[in-house]
């Protein structure tokens, strides 16, 4: 009996987060491209390879570097980041919307709800493993050709 009432919970839980999107955030990752962008979102974090913020993903973008940008769909209000998918389509850099910023958040190591993350394939300072990097290439190859098969079926 109490097992019902936490799926309903969690049921709820979900409905709330797609009510909360914005009307722009398309291309919207569904569940299982949600966890893949979050696993790599995470080991990025891990091997300081994002930049987070909106502010910060934007002069990383101005700056010419190259990277995997992954925005928050549950922004209020929606002019924050309204930007965002022009300067990244201008950049060539893929993009894709989450369901939820505190997601997001968790996803980047950090305890504030953040907008945007950019994820980048090697970092700004230092050198990782041989190893690390041939793994966080893998995750991203896979997500970014994930996220062009989604942007191609919507056109």
């Amino acid at each position: 009996m109490g097992s019902d009432s936490e799926a309903e919970k969690s049921a709820q839980k979900e409905k709330k987060k797609i009510s909360a999107l914005a009307p722009i955030a398309k291309p919207l990752a569904g569940k299982k491209l949600s966890r893949r962008t979050f696993k790599l979102v995470r080991r990025a974090a891990e091997h300081k390879c994002l930049k987070r913020g909106v502010k910060e993903v934007v002069k990383t973008i101005r700056r010419g570097n190259k990277g995997f940008c992954v925005i928050a769909g549950n922004i209020s209000p929606i002019d924050v980041i309204t930007h965002l998918p022009i300067l990244c389509e201008e950049a060539d850099i893929p993009y894709i919307y989450v369901s939820s910023k505190e997601d997001l958040a968790n996803a980047g190591a950090t305890k504030r709800p953040t907008c945007c993350v950019l994820v980048l394939t090697k970092p700004m300072k230092g050198e990782l493993g041989q190893e690390q990097q041939e793994k966080l290439k893998a995750d991203y190859d896979q997500v970014v050709s994930d996220v062009s098969e989604l942007t191609s079926s919507m056109f």
